[in-house]
């Protein structure tokens, strides 16, 4: 049975998306305990889709115009049906977070770095974390565990135990 958190459904989903984007983002988050595992389940379940999928890729060829007028084949690499679809959840269960700017960077460099990235936390997803937890699965032999609960206390106003979730 899920845990109703002292909120209406609307405003604890809301709340439980925001707060698995920042972790899927940031890789950890600082939470009071039950918030943390309905976190860390949400997080969990999010991952092993991405892992699932984020091999399947299709080739396409397609004829094009270059600025010439002349028709060429291009090859892309697309993703396939089962990518594609958990793609579509991710970025329904998750928030669309946008890349910022590091410090020092200039304008230019970085619209150069974020020119063809439109939803970077799902590109991290499936290029970050899918392949560094497949690769660990592959190699342990088992799924599951990507991420920790470690328990720091209670707060100090309110006697809330605080954990941080992080990715392992």
């Amino acid at each position: 049975m899920a845990r109703k958190l002292g909120k209406p459904t609307d405003a604890r989903m809301a709340m439980l998306k925001g707060q698995v984007t920042d972790l899927l983002w940031y890789g950890k988050i600082e939470t009071t305990a039950p918030r943390g595992k309905d976190v860390a389940r949400m997080a969990e379940k999010l991952l092993t889709l991405a892992i699932n999928t984020y091999n399947d890729t299709v080739e396409v060829t397609k004829t094009v115009k270059n600025a010439k007028g002349e028709t060429e084949e291009k090859k892309f690499v697309n993703d396939g049906v089962k990518k594609l679809a958990a793609r579509r959840k991710l970025m329904a269960e998750l928030y669309d977070v946008q890349e910022r700017k590091e410090y020092g960077e200039s304008k230019t460099a970085y619209q150069a770095r974020i020119r063809d990235i439109k939803h970077p936390l799902i590109e991290k997803i499936f290029n970050v974390y899918a392949k560094k937890y497949d690769a660990r699965n592959q190699e342990n032999g088992q799924a599951g565990g990507y991420t920790r609960i470690l328990r720091l206390g209670n707060r100090r106003g309110d006697d809330a135990e605080v954990v941080i979730v992080e990715l392992v």
